[in-house]
């Protein structure tokens, strides 16, 4: 807190300053007094450029500290109001709006008072290349927040233009990226040969942003297999950047260039995410779980030093794909306590809640499928349909919906939606929701007895899924097929397709299709009268069995269990037993 840029000041005011300071770093450190001394500067009479400063630096302790955001946005708001009518106190004017706009923004959710600052200091910053940029970024971030996506781009072109005038390459690459994330693939393609042509000394940095954006959008539309070597060049880039020590990154000369896109370590951890989306639209459960716990464990180890909000979005996200991976192995005793873990992540930064509150309750809709409660899972899937736009997050509720319309015979409703879910109208450009909308398609002809049709729509799913490497629904589809060649006499041909899903379904893991394997294959066994690999059968059916009714029973004695009623208000966080170890 204190400068030498201080030392033409008043002696008092120093002293005041030296000694907050002294109070700030001690250890432990001593906010109280380290506030008092500040405060005690407002009463000495101070020149307007000192006391927009101190309002300031107010502003971030209390906000970094004390947690106090009301009386941190009063000081930030004087701050800003003084420093804007004052000369030469650039800093302050700036990093009081930025800070201001980020207080109405993430804390209190009021992006409408967000904006005129920013615009105001926007304008006002023409001649401060950093400040300049961190404020485009940064209200660009907000349009984006709001889905305003023709306005976060034009502010992003604004962005790319400035920088081009003050002649930094990196910062007009950064803002092309940025653009390209929100516009999508083909925008930012198109700079591709301007990006691998930079020499700027932030290349990997950039590099990593690139490559993100495109494992991102290969996973978006379902493309597992296509996106293996941009994820290992990612995965490559990363280990260069961790690898370089801090001493050895590289000068900055143009102010346009003072902050990156990332910090290295939120960089490593985006890098654990991705992978972990990767390993869970693969089927590679253990990996993902892997990867999931060393992201967990960095964002843990760096929210004790810096809480900033993009490591709870980082830790929400985790959890997500975690959740899904417990239920697919068969652990909804775990998979419960991390949807509660997921909603004080929410608590903490209650816009997580705005974003991310379908995916919340399509979680436990899963869960409560997985528990066969079909009408908790449906309101659940209800509930989550109401709070979301995203196409695909919306088809996948649906075609969870049909399942649970054809496993409860309610064929009205599920006549209702066969248009949404039909595979060659479902409107998504993911591969891998396509070819899950084959599966279920398959799924409801087999209910029906309709083994012609159902054989022909599953052909389509595993010819999709064979060419995206997507083990689950391969192991769900040649189960099924088995079923049906089973059900049709075909032992042999039922053999042929039951053993290859038991042994995937073994390497996901996914215990439902080895259980469904596992039965099957005791019943084919049994026709072949193989007696020996039917008690085996038997005995691996009876071993699943009992693993995951051990599992039901404990989920169903939980108190968090009852969570799968909540489908308004705030979370009932009464009924988490673990609430205060949650992993906050």
């Amino acid at each position: 807190m204190a400068s030498s840029s201080y030392s033409t000041e008043q002696p008092w005011y120093v002293a005041l300053l030296g000694l907050a300071e002294h109070f700030r770093t001690s250890n432990p450190p001593n906010i109280r007094l380290c506030i008092h001394c500040l405060q005690s500067i407002f009463n000495l009479n101070p020149p307007p450029h000192i006391e927009a400063r101190t309002h300031l630096q107010l502003g971030n302790i209390l906000l970094s500290y004390a947690k106090n955001t009301d009386i941190a946005r009063s000081h930030l708001e004087k701050a800003w109001t003084i420093s804007s009518s004052i000369p030469h106190i650039d800093d302050v004017r700036f990093e009081s709006a930025s800070v201001l706009a980020q207080i109405y923004t993430e804390k209190q959710n009021q992006p409408q008072h967000a904006k005129p600052i920013l615009l105001k200091g926007i304008e006002l910053s023409q001649q401060a290349p950093y400040w300049h940029c961190r404020l485009l970024f940064q209200l660009a971030q907000l349009h984006t927040s709001e889905k305003d996506w023709n306005a976060a781009m034009s502010i992003m072109g604004m962005g790319a233009d400035y920088a081009l005038s003050v002649r930094s390459e990196y910062t007009r690459l950064l803002f092309m990226l940025s653009r390209g994330m929100v516009s999508g693939m083909a925008l930012f393609a198109n700079h591709l040969n301007l990006f691998l042509k930079t020499k700027n000394n932030f290349k990997e940095y950039l590099k990593v942003f690139f490559l993100v954006l495109q494992v991102c959008h290969y996973l978006m539309a379902g493309q597992v297999k296509s996106v293996k070597p941009v994820l290992k060049q990612l995965q490559q880039s990363i280990q260069t950047i961790a690898h370089n020590h801090s001493d050895d990154e590289p000068v900055v000369s143009n102010a346009a260039e003072m902050f990156q896109w990332l910090p290295k370590e939120h960089m490593c951890i985006l890098v654990y995410l991705v992978t972990v989306m990767h390993s869970m639209q693969a089927g590679y459960m253990d990996k993902a779980q892997k990867y999931t716990d060393k992201a967990l464990m960095q964002i843990e180890k760096l929210k004790f030093m810096d809480n900033n909000p993009l490591l709870s979005s980082f830790q929400l996200m985790l959890l997500e794909h975690i959740i899904m991976c417990r239920l697919i192995m068969g652990n909804k005793s775990s998979a419960i306590q991390e949807i509660f873990q997921a909603c004080h992540v929410c608590q903490q930064q209650p816009r997580l809640f705005t974003t991310h509150g379908s995916q919340i309750h399509t979680l436990i809709g899963l869960y409560a499928m997985s528990m066969n409660c079909m009408e908790a899972a449906e309101a659940q899937f209800k509930t989550a349909l109401k709070m979301t736009d995203g196409v695909d997050l919306i088809n996948f509720i649906q075609l969870n919906l049909a399942i649970i319309y054809l496993r409860t015979s309610r064929q009205n409703e599920l006549l209702g939606m066969l248009d949404a879910i039909n595979p060659e109208t479902i409107p998504t450009g993911s591969h891998t929701l396509k070819a899950a909308s084959y599966y279920v398609k398959g799924l409801q002809f087999f209910f029906q007895a309709n083994f012609s049709d159902a054989k022909r729509c599953l052909r389509e799913t595993l010819k999709m899924a064979n060419a995206e490497d997507l083990n689950r629904l391969i192991s769900c589809s040649f189960v099924l097929l088995g079923h049906i060649f089973l059900s049709l006499g075909n032992a042999q041909e039922a053999m042929n397709l039951v053993t290859p899903a038991m042994q995937l379904a073994g390497k996901i893991p996914d215990v439902h299709v080895q259980l469904w394997a596992s039965s099957l294959l005791k019943d084919l066994y049994r026709q072949c009268g193989d007696s020996v690999n039917e008690a085996e059968g038997y005995r691996m059916h009876t071993s699943f069995s009992q693993a995951l009714l051990k599992d039901h029973f404990q989920s169903s004695q939980m108190s968090e269990h009852q969570i799968i009623q909540w489908t308004d208000g705030p979370c009932p966080f009464h009924l988490s037993s673990s609430s205060s170890n949650a992993m906050l």
